[in-house]
């Protein structure tokens, strides 16, 4: 038995890194997973890899700035699985870099991706919980919000505030039906991070060495297991917070 048994959980970005890390959480918690993202090689992979050791899981391709897109991967997760419990919105498509090097262009596709595609599987998802007595919705932010020196970070910190503000709205408004909402700022491997260590390992050392706990989290291990903790019954009585999972590297005031 696990703590998530018979729950429905719908993971944005879920082909690799910490996506992937929290739908195997999930998954051997019994909690049965719609694999979203825009390759579908990466989600066919995943989808293996969780019925490889019994769990269920369905492959759902997914661009979160359409907004068609989001309304046919809420439909075919609650034809197949019947419903929607846990929604986490991890992922999104946004470039650090210094403020005078961003575009419009880039800008506005950070947004329709991270603000914007929240808002609409938030509401796309609403109904099936509402109707299934409740649920559990993480928002993926992030601690370069809080970040001592900014730079380098103004337009994805923007992004990712954006998405905080929408999770304390929806856990204020949606508290009534039983929907609880809060966000986690995670700092864990990734195929990007992965690149940066391997490309600067004197700069990956030194970053390493100012995070409390001296290393890295693991996607699965530190960010999906407490995914697994906020979405279950366990954390009943918490709404509309942000939980930094890095370690202790960030100081949220």
């Amino acid at each position: 038995m696990g703590n998530l048994d018979g729950k429905i959980a719908l993971i944005t970005g879920a082909g690799q890194g910490i996506g992937q890390g929290i739908a195997h959480a999930l998954a051997k918690e019994g909690a049965s997973i719609a694999v979203s993202g825009r390759t579908e090689s990466k989600l066919v992979t995943t989808v293996e890899q969780i019925e490889a050791y019994g769990g269920k899981a369905l492959a759902v391709p997914c661009d979160v700035s359409s907004a068609d897109d989001i309304d046919a991967v809420v439909a075919r997760t609650v034809e197949h699985f019947g419903g929607v419990d846990i929604l986490v919105n991890n992922a999104n498509d946004c470039k650090p870099g210094p403020l005078l090097s961003v575009t419009d262009e880039d800008f506005e596709r950070s947004f329709a991706t991270g603000p914007l595609a929240t808002l609409r599987l938030m509401r796309a998802c609403y109904p099936s919980m509402k109707e299934r007595g409740g649920g559990s919705i993480i928002n993926l932010v992030t601690s370069a919000a809080v970040r001592w020196d900014a730079s380098n970070y103004g337009a994805y910190a923007a992004t990712k505030e954006g998405m905080r503000a929408l999770t304390r709205a929806a856990a204020c408004e949606w508290g009534v039906d039983g929907i609880r909402v809060n966000a986690i700022a995670p700092h864990a491997l990734s195929p990007a991070l992965e690149w940066w260590i391997n490309e600067y390992p004197e700069e990956a050392e030194e970053f390493k060495a100012g995070i409390p706990l001296r290393r890295i989290g693991d996607p699965e291990s530190d960010i999906g297991r407490a995914v697994v903790f906020l979405v279950s019954s366990d954390a009943g009585y918490l709404s509309g917070a942000t939980i930094p999972l890095d370690g202790g590297q960030s100081r949220w005031g």
